[in-house]
């Protein structure tokens, strides 16, 4: 899921735009082109741009009702964006979370970290006049429905060991059970939250991976220790993708499964065509 506008500073979102603009014309590029960026710090990163379309173009086409491969395509034939009657940017006011869709479960032992090499095999909507929502649906549609009530599993990296108690109070004021390893559970009693601590693999049973068989688990947050992750860990990522529990591997996709059940608990969801929104 791309990050949405409202998360994103004004001046970060026009230095995108210059880049963008700067790039296209550097490269003389007429038609569609595609970059990929990245931000930290503050600080806007290319990582890649390319003269092409890209699968993001019919996501975005979708969004906001314009078919930008047509356009692209009479554009490189000698009409320009005017002729085309499209010179200005068309911002919607409901909210469009592309989701990825993966096929994990069809390889036994293979970890669901991503990495830089192309392993979606799909991708899918969520629309929504509520992020919230529009989150939730995306995840319905990628076939990992968000539960609504139930234990969540927890256990995070150091690196999110500051963060995580905020997340875990989140869940448990939306009536989730929490459960964590030993470190995080630590962590979450420290702050006087109601935890329930499951030995490691290792240590005894019942354990994470008997949890997940017996579908006393709903959800699983477990960010990678680094990048060479735990035999643990892997285990319990790849059961949870064989139990149909839906996980969490950054603790952004967590905050953002927290706002997706807390607007379906207290709004619910309806469907309407596409059409409806443009």
């Amino acid at each position: 899921m791309v990050l949405p506008p409202h998360t994103l500073s004004a001046e970060l979102m026009d230095t995108m735009r210059r880049y963008s603009d700067a790039m296209a014309r550097e490269l003389k590029v007429t038609g569609l082109m595609n970059v990929q960026y990245a931000i930290k710090d503050g600080i806007v990163y290319v990582l890649e741009v390319n003269p092409r379309a890209s699968r993001t173009v019919p996501f975005v086409s979708k969004a906001i009702g314009r078919p930008l491969a047509k356009l692209a395509a009479k554009v490189m034939t000698g009409k320009t964006l005017k002729e085309l009657g499209f010179t200005e940017e068309i911002i919607p006011d409901y909210w469009a979370v592309k989701e990825s869709v993966f096929p994990f479960n069809r390889f036994h032992g293979q970890d669901i970290l991503l990495s830089p090499e192309m392993k979606s095999t799909g991708e899918v909507m969520g629309l929504d006049n509520d992020l919230g929502i529009a989150y939730a649906k995306s995840q319905m549609a990628s076939g990992s429905s968000l539960p609504l009530e139930g234990r969540v599993f927890i256990s995070v990296s150091d690196a999110h060991k500051e963060e995580v108690a905020a997340l875990a109070k989140r869940f448990s004021d939306l009536g989730f059970k929490l459960s964590s390893t030993t470190g995080t559970a630590a962590v979450l009693a420290k702050d006087g939250l109601e935890v329930e601590s499951v030995p490691k693999l290792a240590e005894g049973r019942p354990n994470t991976l008997d949890l997940l068989k017996n579908n006393e688990i709903h959800l699983v947050i477990n960010t990678p220790s680094g990048q060479t992750p735990r035999a643990d860990e892997i285990k319990i990522r790849t059961t949870a993708v064989y139990t149909n529990t839906p996980i969490m591997t950054t603790m952004g996709s967590a905050k953002a499964a927290a706002e997706g059940i807390a607007a379906l608990k207290q709004n619910g969801y309806a469907v309407k065509p596409l059409q409806e929104f443009l």
